[in-house]
Order: structure tokens, then sequence, then C-alpha cells
């Protein structure tokens, strides 16, 4: 069984610059503050790339969050996948298996990231737990 939730999350991207690289890959820290009944905040690592146009281009992420739940908290890590075709993005995130802790143990859900006109971002949230997870200190 699943739950969607929705809401507004603020983020901040610091570049971190490598003058060495040649790749052209972009590596940038990620800090975020989601509101709603998501109330947590994370941290994490993206690289990604853009063309010449700034039009199309790919990233992937992941991040730690650290926070509640509906009331339930603890933490657990998003895997991030997005592209940018042409200026229309499809941005998913996972939550990585078996990552939630303390009252989010069990969690898996996907989260996409939605911008809408002025940049303001929100998140999509499906997510549920697996109530087959052991408990701390079970067999």
């Amino acid at each position: 069984m699943s739950t969607p939730i929705s809401g507004p999350f603020d983020v901040k991207l610091v570049p971190q610059e490598d003058k060495d690289d040649p790749s052209g890959i972009a590596r940038l820290l990620l800090d975020k503050a989601f509101h709603g009944e998501l109330e947590a905040t994370s941290r994490g690592q993206m690289l990604g790339v853009r063309t010449a146009d700034n039009r199309s281009g790919g990233y992937v992420a992941l991040e730690k969050v650290s926070g509640s739940l509906q009331g339930r908290s603890g933490t657990f890590y998003l895997q991030h996948y997005g592209l940018a075709t042409r200026g229309v993005n499809t941005l998913t995130l996972q939550v990585v298996p078996d990552s939630g802790t303390g009252e989010l143990e069990g969690l898996g859900g996907v989260m996409k990231i939605v911008i809408k006109e002025g940049g303001k971002h929100f998140y999509e949230f499906e997510f549920g737990f697996d109530t087959g997870m052991h408990q701390a200190g079970a067999p």
C-alpha cells in the first residue's frame, strides 16, 4: 500500500569546481529543506551535464534525508535520475532500499521533482513501508 504526499522544498546548489577535470561533468553539493508532511533537511552530491544550448542534459545524485515523514522520524537516502530533453524535465528519485532508520525503517518509494514557473520546487512522494522488515534486535 502506498501513500502519496506533496509539498514545497527549498534547494541550494553549490558548484564544486575542478579546473583540472576535462570531462565537462559538473559536481554540485545539495542542501535542501522539505516542507509539509515531509519536514526534513538533506545533504547530497550531484553530477550533471548540459548541452551547449542549455536545453538538454542529465544528472545523477545521492542525498541523505533527515527529519520526519508524517510524524515518523529518522533518515533515508534518495537516489536521483534526471533528464532534460529540449527543455522538458523528467526528475525521478527513489528511496535506496533498506536505507531507512529509526521510525522510517522499511521505507520505500518514488519521489518526483516538479519545478514550476519562477523556479519554485515541489516534491511528489509516493511511499510505503515494508512490514516484513526485521526490527532492530529481532532475529
